[in-house]
């Protein structure tokens, strides 16, 4: 069997992760591994024999056969509120992949590294995290986070933990609503906030942005205006149903 084909998997673990998003762990037997940014598609198949695909980015890395993907529940979506709401450790499902060579990471990558994500767009970001935790080298790395609320954010408490613990550093932004103590501003990402939370131009930093559409080319167009090169700048954005 090859990377690409479909695979089966079971659902190992389901946990909540935000009011509306689950972590999922699952297990797949024969999967080949992955490198930290990839994803994969994953197909839900109804008793009629009808079928959804939808892609999800892998928070998880390397060779083990359990892997892990977090989703946000879309209103309206087909195939989220399932996987929010309904799906239970031992149901079983599809996946194919790992899939993507572009938004990924490797050690031997220069940089440093500014990861940039938006909501759900986080969760790519957090196996590079990982990864560059493992290999040492999480101190060439930056994450600047923006969600809505504090309580939207995946894998804070991950992330926080691991700036305190000298890994990699994290910067927060809120749109919506800032928790209790904040004393920074609110509200959209602008060219103030990269400037002052991004690695400076002159180191030339590797930048990584994920998230929503709109988010990720108005960071990607203010990263440029600050001067930053547009080939050190990759991009993965979400949307539509799902």
């Amino acid at each position: 069997m090859i990377a690409g084909d479909w695979r089966a998997a079971r659902v190992a673990s389901a946990s909540a992760a935000t009011p509306s998003a689950r972590v999922l762990r699952l297990e797949v037997p024969g999967w080949p591994g992955s490198v930290a940014g990839q994803h994969i598609d994953l197909r839900l198949t109804a008793e009629d024999g009808y079928q959804a695909v939808r892609s999800y980015s892998l928070a998880s890395y390397g060779d083990a056969t359990e892997v892990e993907v977090a989703v946000d529940e879309v209103p309206d979506g087909e195939v989220s509120p399932y996987l929010v709401r309904d799906v239970q450790p031992g149901d079983e499902l599809e996946v194919k992949g790992p899939l993507g060579g572009y938004f990924v990471w490797h050690p031997d990558d220069p940089g440093p590294v500014q990861l940039i994500a938006g909501g759900s767009g986080v969760v790519p970001l957090v196996a590079i995290a990982r990864a560059a935790t493992d290999a040492g080298a999480a101190a060439s790395l930056r994450l600047l986070y923006s969600v809505r609320r504090s309580e939207d954010a995946i894998y804070r408490d991950e992330l926080t933990r691991g700036a305190a613990d000298g890994g990699v550093q994290v910067t927060w932004a809120y749109t919506r609503a800032a928790p209790a103590g904040w004393e920074g501003s609110v509200g959209r990402v602008d060219g103030v906030l990269l400037r002052a939370s991004v690695w400076p131009v002159e180191q030339n930093p590797l930048v990584y942005v994920c998230g929503p559409t709109g988010f990720v080319e108005h960071v990607a167009d203010a990263l440029v205006e600050l001067g930053h090169s547009p080939g050190r700048i990759r991009t993965e954005r979400f949307g539509g149903a799902s």
